[in-house]
């Protein structure tokens, strides 16, 4: 049975894995760990009601990240999964001083294996200005890609396209294309997916990049991540038994419920939050 068509009523056979990103990004990385750990609970947050935290300032992603971990944590998360590349740049940092007992994960570019696999020398990676700007992503420059050129690109407006399922739609490809054709002139063979959104649309990459792009999603490499932390810790599930999924938006319940279906194919019930300096949930939630 697949408790998350249950909502907030979802039963979790274990303390739960927490996951959030600015918005829907993040069910990439929740759909990694599923498959690789389908007897691990989960509980998702989706901060629609922020999203996107790209252009935000620091100390407010670092302000929503706090306070996102110290929900997830009131709701029994044994780890907290910072599916966000963003909000990964801007706080995993500050949340690991802050939260010293509690386990992290985060995102960073996965330049290295695109510096790895890649044939012409030529690397793309699509991010977020936020991801572009922080210390992490130069620290992943400088331990990975020497010897191989980086172009990059922001992507203005993508994240808000797949925000709103737009996923293949004109304006979604004019983002794409204007951001791809440049580096595939200039040699590029692989892609970087450096914001969690951007797996949903690999499909149209692929499709404009006419077969020539390696497309790397960096949802598996986390998902292992996440088991050889549990595994190193101790509190795996132990169970493959598949798991229940509680989710959570600060935007709104039925266009994320749509979102999910219409990403993953799930029918589920997302419980609505509100910010008001904290998160708690929101009394709009029926019974």
């Amino acid at each position: 049975m697949n408790l998350s068509l249950y909502g907030k009523t979802a039963l979790m056979t274990s303390s739960p894995i927490g996951i959030f990103d600015s918005g829907i990004g993040g069910l990439s990385v929740l759909r990694g760990v599923r498959e690789l750990l389908p007897g691990e609970s989960l509980i998702y947050v989706g901060d629609q009601g922020h999203v996107p935290y790209g252009p935000r300032p620091l100390a407010e992603v670092q302000a929503f990240s706090v306070a996102i971990t110290r929900f997830l944590l009131a709701q029994g998360a044994k780890m907290v999964v910072v599916a966000c590349n963003a909000a990964s740049a801007a706080s995993l940092h500050h949340l690991r001083a802050e939260f010293p007992d509690v386990p992290f994960v985060g995102m960073e570019p996965a330049v290295k294996p695109a510096a790895e696999q890649t044939h012409s020398g030529v690397v793309g990676v699509l991010a977020t200005p936020a991801t572009f700007q922080g210390a992490l992503y130069a620290s992943v420059l400088e331990r990975f890609a020497k010897g191989v050129t980086v172009l990059q690109d922001t992507c203005p407006g993508l994240v808000g396209q797949i925000e709103r399922g737009d996923l293949s739609g004109p304006q979604t490809r004019r983002i794409l294309e204007k951001a791809l054709r440049p580096m595939i002139a200039a040699g590029a063979d692989t892609v970087v997916m450096g914001c969690t959104h951007y797996p949903f649309v690999i499909p149209l990459i692929e499709e404009i990049g006419g077969g020539r792009l390696r497309v790397i999603d960096p949802a598996p490499s986390v998902a292992k991540q996440v088991k050889r932390v549990l595994e190193a810790r101790g509190i795996g599930s132990g169970t493959q038994e598949n798991a229940g999924v509680l989710y959570y938006t600060s935007g709104a319940v039925e266009s994320f419920d749509s979102l999910l279906f219409n990403l993953l194919g799930e029918k589920a019930h997302a419980q609505a939050l509100r910010w008001d300096g904290a998160y708690s949930v929101s009394s709009a939630n029926s019974d």
